[in-house]
């Protein structure tokens, strides 16, 4: 039982290690400049009765501005640099406090809890019923999606709706990140959850973002997911 521990503790510890690399080198290669396709397409139906979103993991994504039309978002971000670039980029006016282990940027309607993700609760999130999911799940290695996807529904009540975008490529072409998350997968990890996959981009030959993969095939898709 200690070995395991420590091992998970180590996992943490190299994936918030290499993120904090990632945007301390400016090595943004899952960056978005406009709002995914997929978000455009598949939140309206999931806008009824909602009121907040939360966003895991979500960078400086463009996301949350398409997002904040419609909702208040909440963020949640390991970095520092990547919240800050938020802000700046999108020339909002905000607020910063350190607030329960976190630092909290707001800025009405978009708020984001810089820190460990693992580390939110309940009350920091109450209300949300939906969340963003474009590229959190397909960020962590194998042995944190399980860890991830507890952590979300320790968090959110029964009922609570996800888009999640997930990518798909041959896994014996490429080591992610982004990782590689098809249907068996996500049914695995939603296990008792009803699943539904409602769009589909092929991004063969396209890439990801401003990565090129010189892959077989290459498709993103997006699930609405109720937890039950």
């Amino acid at each position: 039982m200690v070995a395991k521990v420590v091992a998970t503790t180590l996992v943490a510890l190299m994936d918030a290690a290499f993120w904090h690399a990632r945007w301390q080198h400016n090595e943004l290669g899952f960056q978005l400049e406009q709002p995914h396709p997929l978000l455009c397409q598949c939140l309206p139906p999931l806008l009824q009765g909602q009121q907040q979103v939360l966003v895991p993991l979500c960078g400086k994504s463009p996301d949350m501005v398409y997002l904040a039309q419609y909702l208040t978002v909440i963020g949640a971000e390991l970095s520092a640099i990547a919240c800050d670039a938020f802000f700046s980029e999108q020339q909002l006016d905000y607020q910063r406090f350190q607030q329960a282990g976190f630092v909290h940027y707001y800025s009405d309607p978009i708020q984001i809890w810089q820190g460990d993700f693992f580390q939110l609760r309940p009350e920091q999130l109450q209300g949300c019923k939906l969340v963003y999911d474009r590229a959190a799940l397909i960020a962590l290695p194998i042995q944190m999606r399980q860890r991830y996807v507890a952590k979300l529904k320790a968090l959110l009540p029964a009922g609570t709706q996800i888009l999640l975008l997930s990518v798909e490529y041959p896994l014996h072409e490429k080591a992610g990140p982004p990782f590689s998350v098809d249907y068996a997968e996500v049914a695995r990890l939603f296990a008792g959850d009803n699943i539904e996959l409602v769009a589909e981009l092929d991004q063969t030959g396209k890439g990801f973002a401003r990565r090129r993969f010189a892959t077989g095939y290459l498709l993103e898709r997006a699930y609405r997911i109720t937890l039950c």
